[in-house]
């Protein structure tokens, strides 16, 4: 029945809807109005399994803060990718030991939009999905379509753990502005943490009796004391350069301060030709024009050039956290896998050394025409717990949205570091939103087209940022684009 405006505001659109049907239905029933199409009503009401339990919210109590109905069937679809469905089926337990008379559908596939696009457009979505992997639905398109529930009742909720803290205060930084996409509401829950940086072996590091550079000439120096050792300074996906910009980008930000990588991601005019940017690609080219990259380095791809690393032929690349578990058939047992924030250029920088981008992945939602969407943020809420994250970090060894849940389990050594890492970042965290804003911009034009070209030696700084700039003009004049901004 098309998208009706009852869905497009707070989270329950679905109750609210169902409440003025039910006083135009009880208005009827009493002979106060006369609605002819009333049938049809009805009939619109349940695309669904002709449910009225959409209707009904549950008793909203401290056990219970998101009032869902005890007794409505949850649906949760998990995307299968890299971190498994375990942590997923062991959260749904705890839903189902919360509500044991609800009966919860649970499924795990890798097809997400070929399975569910057509149950969006027909009006029958699951409750709670996990919209990740090669098959995702377009996030812009769905919150344009207003196809997407507001979150922030559960957001506002009491945590799992402790009433007096809402969810919100108990997650990681940048984690509820990622789901926002022009100011307020939040529609997306980004459940796992990714920390991006410089990834390194910390014996290779000892064994060239050197500290991790904090700023450039330190790393120069490095890569030196590397290159008499017969080890390059660095190597990265050649062939996906736009894995540059995981040190790259808050190199930047360090440099130049927050603001510069907000009016990159806001396409703004000249945004490129900020003189942070100009340093930190002067600062990279130095690596290519010095001989510091590994040879061969632009025509590897991420797994290879991942495996040159682990094999010593080269100290550093920029990654995110996934590394480790991507690398660990090839990462070695004494490695002693770190992760470092960027260097910067010196100590005139706008940011203090330990600025490094953190932000979240695995993109979970609550469509605006479920028929249990509390139930779905109810979920979520039990996924946000402590023991719900720490079971999650312990089973894939990444970090989760909740700031915490890493007591008492053994880290892995880049988890240990990644870790590390955040606690010296403390407030100093960037979140650079462009490659979730503008995809092709990012991976195409800027990683291939521009960085790609300058690591490769084919541009110089100035050329590359020239470039740059023209791709982000073109894509900001780009009308069949829909168009973001930091607030």
């Amino acid at each position: 029945m098309g998208s009706s405006s009852a869905h497009h505001g707070a989270v329950n659109g679905a109750s609210a809807d169902f409440g003025r049907r039910d006083l135009i239905r009880r208005s009827a029933a009493l002979g106060l109005i006369s609605v002819p199409g009333l049938g049809f009503l009805s009939a619109c009401a349940s695309s669904g399994a002709g449910d009225e339990d959409k209707a009904k919210a549950g008793k909203k109590t401290a056990k219970n803060p998101l009032a869902v109905n005890e007794t409505a069937q949850m649906e949760f679809v998990l995307f299968d990718g890299g971190f498994g469905k375990e942590y997923a089926e062991d959260a749904v337990k705890i839903y189902e030991k919360d509500f044991p008379k609800a009966k919860v559908t649970f499924s795990a596939t890798q097809k997400i939009q070929s399975t569910l696009q057509p149950r969006f457009n027909q009006g029958t979505p699951p409750d709670l999905i996990d919209n990740s992997g090669a098959e995702q639905m377009d996030m812009g398109v769905l919150v344009g379509k207003k196809q997407l529930a507001d979150l922030t009742p559960l957001l506002d909720a009491p945590s799992y753990d402790d009433p007096a803290r809402k969810v919100r205060d108990t997650l990681r930084p940048g984690i509820v502005e990622m789901g926002q996409f022009d100011g307020d509401p939040v529609w997306i829950m980004y459940y796992a943490y990714t920390v991006y940086g410089v990834w390194y072996s910390q014996k290779a590091l000892d064994s060239l009796d050197a500290a991790y550079p904090e700023t450039w000439d330190e790393m120069l120096a490095v890569c030196e004391k590397a290159k008499k050792k017969g080890m390059a300074g660095w190597t990265y996906a050649g062939k996906y350069p736009y894995y540059l910009p995981f040190s790259l980008y808050p190199m930047i930000g360090k440099v130049g301060g927050r603001e510069v990588l907000d009016a990159i991601d806001n396409l703004e005019p000249n945004a490129w030709k900020h003189p942070a940017v100009k340093a930190c690609f002067e600062a990279y080219y130095e690596l290519y024009k010095k001989g510091y990259v590994l040879k061969g380095t632009p025509g590897l791809d991420h797994i290879q050039s991942q495996t040159a690393w682990a094999e010593g032929k080269a100290l550093f690349i920029p990654n995110g956290s996934w590394v480790e578990n991507e690398s660990a058939k090839v990462i070695p047992a004494d490695f002693d896998l770190a992760v470092s924030a960027p260097t910067g250029i010196d100590s005139s920088d706008a940011m203090p050394f330990g600025t490094i981008w953190a932000s979240g992945g695995e993109p979970f939602v609550v469509p605006a025409k479920a028929e249990n969407g509390s139930g779905g943020m109810e979920q979520l809420r039990i996924m946000l717990s402590e023991a719900s994250s720490r079971n999650f970090t312990a089973k894939v060894k990444s970090l989760t949205a909740y700031n915490g849940g890493t007591d008492g389990i053994t880290l892995t050594p880049g988890l240990k570091s990644g870790v590390a890492a955040l606690e010296k970042a403390g407030d100093n965290v960037v979140n650079p939103r462009l490659q979730d804003w503008y995809v092709q911009l990012q991976k195409e034009q800027i990683g291939v087209g521009g960085l790609g070209e300058m690591m490769a030696g084919r541009l110089t700084p100035v050329e590359a940022i020239n470039k740059i700039q023209g791709y982000a003009d073109a894509a900001a004049k780009d009308t069949s684009i829909k168009h973001y901004k930091h607030q």
